[in-house]
């Protein structure tokens, strides 16, 4: 596996090297001893999986705060997304800034997203699923968010309105108004 720093510090874009052969291809997403080498220490807890209809689908920008927070390691399985990382931890230099990261199948290119960085993506093919990796358990109540389209963020979405997006990624705060900070 290839890892890729990105311009987010801790958020970590990730190559499988598949063996091929005639049959196709085997490649692997995860393998402790090379995370662990690349600094990446997280226990994953979880695996799930998001399956959207539409193109332009929505979902985000979600996080969890402490005492669950988490972290992710998300790819693509079937379609393809535009996957978009905003930095929110309150001590990070990097706060407010984004990144995004196309993925899809074809690459198998993952992305892992340390604890305080919120998520989300927006689908470029009908039937898209992406696939988690997580390090909590979900706890609504730790559950927070921003605004897909805040100004302060400017996030250049493939789609200018998101052909589907729930009614509470709608609802999320802009980011000035985001009770992001560790909860008691």
């Amino acid at each position: 596996m290839n890892f890729t720093t990105t311009a987010l510090p801790g958020v970590i874009a990730i190559e499988p090297e598949p063996a091929t052969d005639e049959r196709g291809h085997f490649a692997r997403q995860y393998s402790k001893r090379e995370f662990f080498a690349n600094d990446i220490t997280t226990e994953f807890v979880l695996t799930a999986t998001s399956y959207n209809r539409r193109a332009g689908t929505l979902r985000g920008l979600h996080l969890q705060v402490a005492p669950f927070a988490e972290a992710k390691l998300v790819s693509c399985i079937r379609g393809r997304a535009f996957d978009v990382i905003v930095d929110l931890r309150p001590d990070s230099q990097s706060y407010g800034r984004w990144i995004s990261v196309e993925l899809s199948p074809d690459d198998g290119t993952l992305v892992f997203i340390p604890e305080g960085c919120a998520h989300g993506f927006q689908t470029l093919a009908p039937d898209t699923t992406l696939h988690y990796q997580l390090s909590a358990e979900y706890h609504a109540e730790f559950a927070r968010g921003v605004r897909w389209d805040d100004p302060t963020l400017a996030i250049d979405w493939p789609y200018a309105e998101p052909a589907v997006i729930s009614a509470r990624d709608r609802a999320l705060p802009w980011l000035g108004r985001a009770p992001i900070a560790k909860s008691a």
